[in-house]
């Protein structure tokens, strides 16, 4: 890994942004308004922070080119799903993700060698329809991405399964006070939704045993599919706050059932 070069995917690393505190609050109300160029500006005042995270990987042999794409998507992310309820800085939230993300790349590599070429397709790919999503609000189809991109359907697929890293629901993405946020409290629970399960573990005796605060987290939590994050928003408490009622409430429950 070259330490001592100056331009990485075309970046001058040397002229990278550095913004303020202050200015990073500001573009953060302009993010959750939806707006791209702050988005933009905040990931490019950012990007130090991904070199100083990729530099923690100088042992590995990968090209620093796909370390450090590799990290802007892990900083993209931790971007998409920071709560500024958190009292925390950005930076202490996104260094864990960022380093996830490399890592599982690594991990990943280090059995799979995938051509550059096929790389780029699938970098291009990820950041279409991240730039997609957040323009239409809602999720493009493969074409649409194809079409973005400029190369087929099958290239796409190809390019994205060849890069496909495997990820545990419980690896943690956030730590707060010892109770670690899982990957599985960010994903909506649709399956639960959709299935009669709760009929056949008499839930509704279960749920009698919960105060309302913790009925209701439950309720939009596994009835209504909704993440940790939307529930935050929706009651009015921190995104750690819900994880902690919602383990607090099911473990109430499993022992009511058992």
């Amino acid at each position: 890994m070259v330490q001592g070069k100056v331009e990485i995917c075309g970046v001058n690393t040397a002229k990278l942004p550095v913004l303020k505190q202050q200015e990073k609050e500001e573009l953060f109300v302009r993010i959750k308004k939806g707006d791209e160029k702050a988005r933009e500006e905040f990931i490019k005042g950012n990007l130090r922070l991904v070199l100083s995270v990729i530099k923690r990987f100088s042992a590995s042999n990968e090209n620093v080119d796909d370390l450090f794409q590799i990290g802007c998507i892990g900083l993209m992310k931790a971007i998409d799903n920071f709560d500024t309820n958190l009292n925390v800085r950005f930076s202490t939230y996104a260094v864990p993700m960022i380093q996830g993300e490399v890592r599982r790349f690594l991990r990943d590599n280090s059995t799979i060698r995938v051509s550059r070429s096929i790389k780029d397709t699938a970098y291009k790919a990820i950041y279409a329809k991240e730039a997609m999503m957040k323009k239409s609000c809602k999720e493009p189809t493969l074409a649409e991405v194809a079409k973005e991109v400029g190369v087929s359907k099958e290239e796409i697929v190809y390019a994205l399964d060849a890069i496909q890293n495997p990820m545990s629901l419980y690896e943690p993405v956030y730590t707060e006070g010892g109770d670690a946020l899982f990957v599985m409290d960010q994903i909506s629970d649709k399956k639960n939704k959709e299935e009669k399960w709760i009929e056949h573990l008499s839930l509704n005796e279960a749920m009698k045993q919960l105060n309302s605060r913790e009925h209701e987290i439950i309720s939009l939590r596994f009835f209504e599919g909704k993440t940790q994050m939307e529930v935050a928003e929706l009651i009015g408490i921190s995104q750690a706050q819900v994880s902690r009622l919602e383990k607090n409430a099911l473990h109430t429950m499993k022992n009511f059932l058992i």
